[in-house]
């Protein structure tokens, strides 16, 4: 029993973890509605969302860098968008270790943080899907 127990630990430690918080930039903002992860767009730059919007709240990231990747801080960073009403997120920085803080993770067994800070913000309506070109 207890080695069957083995791989299913080694798996669930390796599959990486990303812990999310959010700040919130306005109390009025928590009223709104969870919104899907998946209808929660990523955006790289305030100029890339061509639309108004409301700023709702900061959204923290880290994981280990030895098992998530950038694509695991933003998907973490959808949901926790979603879950306080969010339909979009605007990347503000998502920062790697150093070679030196890698090298000393190595030497004492511990692997630095990848972390990552992006805005959540609330993309209104009228602006939320882009017309696509060529059309009347």
């Amino acid at each position: 029993m207890r080695k069957s127990l083995v791989p299913i630990v080694l798996l669930l430690s390796l599959s990486g973890c990303v812990q999310t918080q959010a700040t919130m930039l306005d109390a009025s903002t928590s009223a709104r509605p969870p919104v899907d992860p998946d209808l929660v767009r990523i955006y790289r730059t305030p100029a890339s969302v061509a639309c108004a919007y409301d700023e709702v709240a900061i959204v923290h990231a880290q994981g280990s860098s030895a098992s998530t990747n950038e694509n695991q801080m933003l998907t973490a960073a959808r949901r926790r968008a979603g879950r306080i009403g969010a339909n979009g997120v605007i990347i503000d920085n998502i920062n790697e270790p150093s070679a030196g803080a890698r090298v000393a993770g190595a030497i004492f067994g511990v692997a630095p943080s990848r972390r990552g800070e992006m805005l959540a913000i609330y993309v209104h309506d009228p602006c939320r899907t882009p017309t696509p070109t060529g059309a009347d």
